[in-house]
């Protein structure tokens, strides 16, 4: 009985991960769409629009996979949070995406993983596993060797802004650890791109352009990679232990730095390539830890 109680909870956690994987690749995809919009529109703008075009999808799987009833019985005050959260990132995010490269992005929104597993012993009460902070550790020093902030332009403060992603992202990950209990997969992501959509198109009211007409493909690749990416992460840290997946994010550093070389022909230099090979050994050791230790699990009686 304790043996089949704990192959159900390392088949979970596993799956967890699968859908972190998957979230991961579907992000990056959608973050390289933002890239391209950023160009024309203001990064409020940006942001609006990666909420108002992931919207109608969203509803739309709410409703066929759990109805109404799901999305009004719940957990208003942490869905609040979620909401305010979520404009915050997502404007800070689409401002650092205006001068630096996806690969540099990323690389220095990797602190979040830490920051994840810390707030997860603060708030949850999770033990975090030896190895685990070992894989955490290991990917941290990787983003501290790629961390060079540009020294002309809009540099410093676009790498202030994604470190205050990370922050947001890391508190909201949490938060779903939290609202898992209660709500369903489903609320969590209708509220938080709901609230994204329409606070971010408030504050991009003043500073509004018009959308030209090529950007529509964009837009509608955004929309599905982003609802396929938040499904991915919420379900993520709602059926897995935070420091278990977190790190697993580390992976989206290998699709980014492949689509800045296929979109922007950006060659990452020495000290991104050798901080990225410790990130993703790090997620990749992480992944194997895992899954062994499911494996042991399932051969105790």
């Amino acid at each position: 009985m304790i043996g089949s109680s704990l192959l159900k909870k390392g088949n979970e956690r596993l799956a967890g991960m699968a859908a972190m994987l998957v979230g991961v690749a579907a992000f990056a995809f959608m973050d390289a769409g933002l890239k391209l919009l950023t160009a024309h529109y203001p990064a409020v703008q940006v942001a609006a629009l990666r909420g108002l075009a992931a919207l109608p999808v969203v509803f739309a799987w709410s409703m066929y996979s759990g109805g109404v009833r799901q999305l009004i019985q719940v957990r208003w005050p942490l869905h609040l949070a979620r909401g305010v959260m979520s404009v915050f990132m997502m404007v800070t995010f689409a401002f650092a995406l205006k001068s630096l490269t996806l690969a540099k992005v990323y690389s220095i929104f990797f602190i979040a993983p830490l920051l994840i597993a810390l707030l997860s012993i603060v708030m949850l009460g999770e033990r975090v596993q030896r190895a685990q902070w070992g894989a955490i550790a290991v990917g941290f020093v990787g983003v501290l060797i790629v961390l060079k902030p540009e020294t002309s332009g809009f540099g410093w403060w676009a790498t202030l802004a994604v470190l205050g992603t990370a922050v947001c992202y890391s508190l909201s990950s949490v938060i779903v650890k939290i609202l898992g209990r209660t709500d369903s997969t489903q609320s969590m992501m209708f509220w938080m791109t709901a609230m994204l959509a329409f606070g971010a198109t408030l504050l991009a009211l003043p500073v509004w352009q018009s959308l030209a007409t090529e950007h529509y493909p964009i837009l509608a690749g955004v929309a599905v990679t982003g609802a396929i990416g938040q499904w991915g992460i919420t379900v993520a840290f709602k059926h897995a232990p935070a420091a278990s997946v977190a790190p697993l994010e580390y992976i989206g550093l290998a699709w980014v730095m492949l689509i800045d070389f296929a979109v922007w022909a950006a060659v990452p230099g020495v000290r991104t390539l050798l901080g990225a090979a410790l990130i993703i050994a790090s997620g990749i050791y992480l992944l194997r830890h895992e899954t062994r230790s499911v494996m042991a699990a399932a051969d105790k009686p």
